[in-house]
């Protein structure tokens, strides 16, 4: 067991895993962890990444504040790195993600400022860049910074042909997110494993590829405006009002084989699926990347190998939907089995 100077170098080497029991029994189908990350997120690779690119670029100071606009997971990596590294962190993020995540993020030592629901993820990028120039704090700008798809190139995109040396890698399925592990690992796998199907797949409700609309940009990348066919739905951190830069960079590569639409209904029960079925624990944009691999998996060839990332941890969504008919309290069956015994019955108020 190699002992660490720290806890970002934990970062990364998540493991990969069969599924045995969800699977399609003609097809081999695997999932990639990144719960596995010291804040339960693919989210620390780019946090890391990026501010490690910052202070040897010279662009982040030592002890500058950082700045970032967050679904929460970024948020939560970063705030990690920079109280690592001695950096004060401001997050930007709508006010209709789950608290459990401005808490986290409060916790680790970051201050978290809340914009309005109805402006989406426009709306935190717009006041992350405003903070940024009226304090001169170096901003991250996870959805066009190159050094979060590098990141991925160097991390994520080796340990999956590791995971797969010796045995044919069919089809990769990826949300897009800010589009940095799909961008960086894409590139990867068109040169090291060129027969790989490279599939991505976003919210049915805000079928932003799929739409055929051109994102508008401003003449640094990040957005000119919210997307048309952009509208709310539950999958946090998976597709943002936008077409991220780094999205279309890799869609611009066509380092991708298709792109695939997942229902919120789907999503859910492959999240509470994959807890239940498999004891693998995660969140919704986990759910609804499962929900894709599953799809492909109908149509796979037999032996067909495939892979599946899992953004994220379940612990994320406590506040949210997919938690909707857990209660804290017994129920009706859970009661009759306390009763089921003389000792020990606990009565509740």
């Amino acid at each position: 067991m190699k002992i660490h100077d720290n806890i970002l170098g934990t970062i990364g080497n998540t493991p990969v895993v069969r599924i045995n029991r969800l699977a399609p029994s003609h097809v081999n189908l695997f999932v990639k962890i990144e719960s596995f990350n010291p804040m339960s997120s693919v989210k620390d690779r780019l946090a890391l990444g990026i501010i490690e690119d910052a202070e040897k670029s010279g662009d982040l100071k030592p002890g500058q504040t950082v700045i970032e606009a967050t679904s929460g997971n970024t948020g939560i990596g970063l705030a990690m790195v920079c109280a690592q590294k001695g950096h004060p962190l401001v997050v930007t993020m709508a006010e209709s993600f789950s608290v459990e995540r401005r808490k986290l993020m409060r916790f680790l030592g970051a201050k978290v400022v809340l914009t309005p629901a109805p402006l989406k993820g426009s709306g935190m990028v717009q006041k992350a860049r405003e903070l940024a120039e009226q304090h001169g704090w170096f901003q991250t700008r996870q959805f066009e910074n190159e050094s979060n798809a590098d990141m991925h190139s160097r991390t994520t995109a080796p340990e999956i042909l590791q995971a797969f040396d010796g045995r044919q890698l069919d089809y990769w399925v990826t949300g897009y997110g800010t589009g940095g592990t799909l961008k960086g690992v894409a590139r990867v796998l068109r040169e090291k494993s060129p027969a790989t199907k490279i599939v991505v797949c976003e919210p049915e409700l805000a079928g932003l590829l799929t739409g055929g609309i051109e994102q508008k940009r401003n003449a640094d990348g990040s957005p000119a405006e919210s997307h048309p066919s952009f509208s709310p739905h539950p999958m946090q951190g998976w597709t943002p009002d936008f077409i991220p830069k780094l999205t279309g960079d890799a869609m611009d590569a066509e380092n991708s084989d298709a792109v695939l639409t997942v229902a919120n209904p789907d999503a859910m029960a492959c999240s509470r699926n994959l807890a239940q079925q498999e004891g693998i624990f995660v969140g919704i944009s986990a759910g609804a990347t499962f929900a894709a691999a599953l799809a492909v998996a109908e149509t796979a060839a037999e032996g067909a190998n495939i892979l599946c990332m899992l953004p994220d941890t379940g612990e994320r969504y406590l506040s949210t939907p997919l938690f909707e008919g857990i209660e804290a309290e017994m129920s009706a069956a859970e009661q009759e089995l306390s009763a089921s015994t003389p000792s020990c019955q606990f009565e509740p108020a």
